[in-house]
């Protein structure tokens, strides 16, 4: 309110989602911003924030019997508004009615029951619903710096995401399908009474960034890159990427790969203080990759040159993390130019550094997710070559004998502090040694 000054602010829950008929829906998941501010994780439930009168008002409705049948009986809401300090509960209907003739700011609508309540209000002659510029900023600047009660919840999301992947570490062997590897993580999660964070994923074909897909076979040789994390049950993300061997041990070439991705990884996590441009911890990933790939010959050249022109984004083509909180993306939905980026820094146009979703100096509060990685993608290795791009820089005849490599990522959730930082969560094996210890 404070910041705001004067004004209206709607923050719309969510409801529940249909899978292919109205009773047959999705697990409810609130939205991140109705859980900051009101916290109450029930559907069909908005919040305004009348700045003008100073006021919090929970606009939904108490259950009906026929409700109680169905989904068993919970508190009232009067009740759960008053254990989070809102003043007022009112009927649902009544919102519209109630600021017939305001002006209301709000966030960008994602969801189709938003985008529904937004055109209702706006149909209303004297009154309208726009999202707003400054509010979007006030909630990037409250969000972004984690309170230690969030904290304490991102460590239980990452005591369970520890769980998951020592779990799918041990159990993957030669002839099992990458399926079988995320049942298994969606299964720890589920006997933890949480949600995974995010799509799993689990797979041999780790060049594939978001690779959501479980049909593969594991084989000898074969790498298996897993990118998975679970919620807390205040839904706090964890969100942890670990490579391993489907055999006992990495092989010559696997080790090369993957100690130079360990290099990368715990260079920039050391590098995390106050006042550092994430940006920069990224372009010091880039030139460690770049160090370590000319002394495997898979690039030549002058470092400071290949790097400034963007030749190690064959390898590695992607940002080297994000913020991370109640959402995996921390706050994405508000735009990553605003959460990742200010008045001091803006994101470039080239290809690999474009996909840096955090670049701004770092504060203490700001949790991070620190996570290098090195692929062998064939469509861009193909294009590049055929555009004979960066060839005074990449060995196109030697990266040929690394095609079906796959891809290693590493990734860890940072915690910026006052003097330095802080690895979150449980010890989960990383270095090649303890995961061949593991998968042993």
């Amino acid at each position: 309110m404070s910041i705001i000054g004067k004004g209206v602010i709607l923050i719309p829950g969510n409801e529940t989602s249909p899978i292919n008929y109205k009773a047959n829906s999705y697990r409810f998941r609130q939205d991140s911003h109705f859980l900051y501010y009101a916290g109450i994780d029930i559907p069909g439930l908005d919040l305004v924030i009348d700045v003008d009168k100073n006021v919090t008002i929970l606009y939904g409705d108490e259950q009906s019997v026929e409700d109680q049948v169905w989904s068993g009986t919970r508190e009232r809401l009067s009740v759960l508004a008053e254990k989070v300090g809102i003043n007022e509960v009112r009927p649902r209907v009544q919102l519209i009615p109630d600021y017939a003739s305001c002006d209301i700011l709000t966030v960008h609508p994602y969801r189709a029951e938003h985008f529904a309540l937004l055109q209702k209000i706006n149909e209303h002659a004297d009154c309208s619903v726009a999202p707003s510029l400054q509010l979007m900023k006030a909630i990037i600047a409250q969000r972004e710096i984690k309170s230690p009660e969030e904290i304490a919840q991102m460590e239980e999301a990452l005591h369970i995401t520890a769980q998951m992947h020592r779990k799918v570490m041990q159990s993957a062997i030669a002839g099992k399908t990458e399926a079988i590897l995320a049942g298994i993580a969606t299964g720890v999660a589920l006997a933890n009474q949480v949600m995974t964070a995010y799509g799993i994923i689990l797979s041999r074909n780790g060049e594939i960034l978001h690779n959501e897909s479980y049909d593969n076979v594991l084989k000898e040789g074969d790498l298996v890159l897993g990118d998975f994390g679970a919620e807390s049950r205040m839904h706090y993300a964890g969100d942890i990427t670990r490579t391993f061997p489907v055999s006992k041990q990495f092989s010559t070439q696997q080790r090369e790969i993957y100690e130079l991705v360990l290099e990368a990884q715990v260079k920039a996590i050391n590098a995390v203080q106050p006042g550092r441009l994430f940006r920069d911890i990224h372009l010091q990933v880039a030139h460690i990759f770049t160090e370590g790939l000319k002394s495997l010959g898979l690039m030549q050249g002058d470092t400071e040159s290949a790097v400034a022109e963007g030749a190690h984004a064959l390898f590695f083509p992607h940002g080297l993390g994000h913020m991370i909180g109640l959402d995996v993306h921390d706050m994405e939905g508000l735009g990553e130019d605003y959460v990742g980026y200010d008045e001091h820094v803006s994101r470039s146009a080239q290809f690999g550094l474009a996909y840096l979703r955090m670049a701004k100096s770092l504060r203490p509060g700001h949790v991070v997710t620190v996570e290098p990685g090195l692929y062998f993608i064939p469509a861009l290795i193909d294009q590049w070559r055929t555009e004979q791009k960066h060839t005074a820089y990449i060995n196109y005849d030697i990266v040929d004998a690394y095609l079906g490599f796959g891809g290693v990522r590493i990734e860890d959730n940072v915690l910026v502090t006052d003097r330095g930082h802080r690895v979150l969560g449980p010890r989960i094996p990383k270095t090649a040694r303890d995961i061949e210890a593991l998968r042993g």
